[in-house]
């Protein structure tokens, strides 16, 4: 039986649960929901503002690495995306290309260390035509995690059509939610979420491919 989990959740602004009064975010209301159902978590929030798939990457290991020690059951939940879409000064901030390879080597570079992945695809925000670019890197996402048999949950077509979350992005910021769209997204993720906890106690390695 476990009696120690210790998961990173790593990504950007929607990560750290930006716009949510309460300072859970989704990564606060799935670890609660864990809590309360008896698994014996500790968890790390590692979300940055404004931080593309790139960026992560970069500090990814250098962080996670004193909160998962060998001697724990481990893992990594990642979110990110949305910021590499952002154009500033007439141009995108990371090309899809570019941000699909940062996510190739960062999965191996997590699967090097014998930490277990769950990827969450990037939410949407009021901007179609940001949120056409992050449904493609969505996509691509998707596939590089295929590859890597790591878990990987599409978000972005179903927060798109939820009322909830994009009316509350609307009367925020115009990106992030307030506590009742970070609700409607952990609700989300929660059915993977578990999936991929259980797997901790199975044994397994990546968990599994949720199609995108």
């Amino acid at each position: 039986m476990l009696d120690d989990v210790r998961v990173c959740f790593a990504g950007d602004s929607f990560v750290a649960g930006v716009g949510d009064p309460h300072a859970l975010g989704w990564a606060g209301r799935l670890t609660a929901t864990a809590i309360r159902a008896g698994v014996p978590l500790t968890a790390y929030n590692l979300g940055v503002r404004r931080e593309t798939t790139p960026m992560i990457a970069a500090r990814l290991i250098a962080e996670c690495g004193p909160r998962l020690p060998a001697d724990v059951a481990a893992g990594v939940v990642l979110s990110c995306g949305v910021n590499d879409g952002t154009r500033e000064n007439g141009t995108v901030r990371v090309a899809v290309p570019t941000a699909t390879a940062a996510m190739r080597e960062l999965l191996a570079a997590v699967h090097a260390r014998g930490w277990r992945a769950l990827v969450v695809g990037p939410p949407p925000v009021d901007d179609d035509a940001h949120n056409e670019r992050s449904a493609a890197l969505e996509q691509s996402f998707a596939t590089v995690c295929a590859a890597a048999g790591v878990s990987f949950l599409p978000v972005h077509h179903a927060l798109r059509s939820n009322e909830v979350w994009m009316r509350e992005v609307r009367a925020g910021d115009g990106a992030h939610p307030g506590a009742a769209g970070y609700a409607e997204l952990a609700a989300l993720v929660e059915p993977t979420w578990g999936a991929w906890l259980d797997g901790f106690a199975d044994g397994g390695a990546a968990g599994r491919h949720v199609p995108g």
